[in-house]
């Protein structure tokens, strides 16, 4: 249990594990352990010495269970095989340590969580994989077995009583899942920036649930000003009239113009950007509370920089 210590400055707290690199994917995945490596080697220098880091705990299923039946989690916890890879579908793919992984990944988040609401964390991000936000109430696809961005909203909500939480997703895919999950939900507000058409060809803008979804599509080509716009128009607009009590970011790299898997041209700058911009107001409602989560980017260079460069924006809240 966290306990909160409040006479020293408070920090971003970084969730890591070795068994994150042990969810093994195919030859030429794009979502693959180097990921993680990337990321790591470019935190590795004096600039991060700040970086409180913390080895994400292993959740119990039941964690899993604040958005996902029973079933579909003993499904995906059978399908992981005791060698060799396993297919759930054309994208995702489990290995032996697939399952570990998915659970430390759920733990990074409920972790940091709990340290940014007692007070031991400003902020915090979880470099855990695999990634979550395409992964429905019964569905795993796109890389993703568990919604972790969603599972961190349910147990903020559960656990420390926070009425209102906000999911800004800017990974270049829509984040399918944490949209279903959420789709009659008031509670929780999902705005998006993405890539349309791309998969999984959900995010249209006419998509708003209970009048908590914002999707923002970007077309192909895209860049900065346009992503700039989406959030200066619709998404931060959205985020200070529902003023949460903790906001999540699904951050995802793939946005970054020298990622293959889509045709948006943004950089570093643009991630530091929208960082403290909703840094800002969480300053204004949350107590400073924010929570990010990696999800896509899948070139190396591009990820490793634009990570970076969002967890030293994050330290310098």
């Amino acid at each position: 249990m966290i306990v909160a210590n409040l006479d020293r400055p408070l920090t971003t707290l970084l969730l890591h594990h070795a068994a994150f690199l042990d969810h093994v994917t195919p030859v030429g995945h794009p979502e693959r352990p180097d990921r993680l490596k990337a990321l790591h080697a470019a935190l590795d220098n004096q600039a991060f010495a700040a970086l409180a880091r913390v080895e994400a705990p292993l959740a119990d299923a039941e964690a899993a269970l604040l958005c996902h039946p029973e079933g579909y989690v003993e499904a995906i916890r059978s399908a992981v095989p005791s060698e060799g890879l396993a297919r759930i579908d054309m994208d995702t793919t489990v290995s032996p340590g697939s399952w570990e992984a998915a659970m430390r990944a759920i733990g990074a988040a409920v972790h940091a969580v709990d340290a940014v609401a007692v007070g031991e964390a400003r902020n915090a991000f979880c470099a855990a994989r695999p990634p979550g936000h395409h992964a429905e109430t019964q569905r795993a696809m796109g890389f993703c077995l568990f919604d972790t961005v969603a599972i961190a909203a349910r147990h903020a909500q559960r656990k420390h009583g926070m009425d209102r939480v906000a999911i800004i997703d800017w990974d270049v895919h829509h984040g399918n899942g944490t949209q279903e999950i959420f789709w009659s939900d008031p509670s929780v507000l999902y705005a998006s920036t993405h890539q349309m058409p791309l998969f999984p060809g959900t995010g249209a803008a006419s998509e708003t649930g209970a009048g908590n979804i914002v999707n923002v599509p970007l077309a192909p080509g895209d860049g900065s000003a346009a992503f700039r716009a989406a959030f200066q128009e619709r998404i931060l607009p959205a985020v200070r009239v529902f003023r949460p009590d903790l906001i999540i970011i699904s951050a995802g790299f793939d946005a970054h113009h020298r990622d293959p898997l889509a045709e948006i041209n943004l950089d570093a700058a643009d991630f530091v950007w929208a960082t403290a911009e909703l840094m800002e107001i969480a300053d204004d409602c949350a107590a400073g509370r924010v929570v990010a989560m990696l999800e896509g980017g899948y070139d190396l260079r591009g990820l490793a920089e634009s990570g970076a460069a969002h967890i030293r924006q994050l330290m310098a809240g």
